[in-house]
């Protein structure tokens, strides 16, 4: 019987295109070629792969997950071994967090890392206890997609989000010149901003000689303050 990372990847060199290959290739400025498929139509041929295997447990989503990560040749395999992931029954699940961390090393740019967000969120929330200590860690990594990972982790926690996590994230990061790390300083205190502007406020004024001009203008950018 066919595997179900065997039979996405099968289904996604059919959908090939090669000139979109090319421009999708070019745009994300990566080394790892694309096959060319647009993203409805990748994430379709996930979605009715797993269907057609109809296991949606997460021991077996990890296996083929990993797998599919591990043996990619293209960009788009790893986008679905990201989507087999976010399926409700490896919500929280701890046992997924040596992938996610291959994700974040090894896919070392906006789109792959960006995507694990979610996931580093939910382990936060059900395993903060391991989580906290390893994000603050991260935080000062060389390694600034650790970094990155560490800042916007609670994108989407809003009223749940840790503050002393949260500070202890940017803080080490303030100074960096690297841009993904200024943007997601940036990105993150933009969201929090939406459960509780004053705090971010205050938090942009009291380090408004260390955070950078993108920082400071992302953090701001919906409370109509210069």
């Amino acid at each position: 019987m066919i595997q179900l990372s065997e039979r996405i990847t099968r289904d996604l060199a059919a959908a090939a295109d090669p000139e979109a290959a090319i421009a999708m290739q070019r745009y994300m400025k990566t080394t790892m070629p694309f096959l060319g498929v647009r993203a409805p139509v990748a994430q379709r041929i996930v979605r009715e792969a797993v269907r057609a295997e109809g296991n949606t447990d997460w021991r077996f989503l990890l296996a083929e997950a990993d797998h599919l990560w591990e043996s990619a040749t293209h960009r788009e395999q790893w986008y679905a071994a990201q989507q087999l992931t976010g399926y409700r029954s490896c919500e929280g699940r701890i046992e997924f967090l040596d992938l996610y961390e291959r994700m974040v090393v090894d896919g070392a740019w906006w789109d792959i890392v960006d995507n694990c967000h979610r996931r580093f969120g939910m382990l936060l929330r059900d395993h903060r206890r391991h989580l906290d200590p390893l994000l603050r860690t991260w935080a000062a990594e060389p390694n600034h997609w650790k970094r990155r990972t560490a800042i916007i982790a609670q994108l989407s926690a809003k009223t749940e989000t840790d503050l002393a996590l949260l500070e202890a994230a940017i803080l080490p990061n303030m100074a960096e010149t690297d841009f993904f790390l200024r943007k997601g300083i940036g990105w993150a205190l933009r969201e929090y901003a939406k459960t509780d502007a004053q705090w971010v406020i205050t938090f942009v004024e009291a380090h408004s000689h260390e955070l950078s001009g993108l920082s400071r203008r992302e953090a701001l950018k919906n409370l109509h303050i210069r």
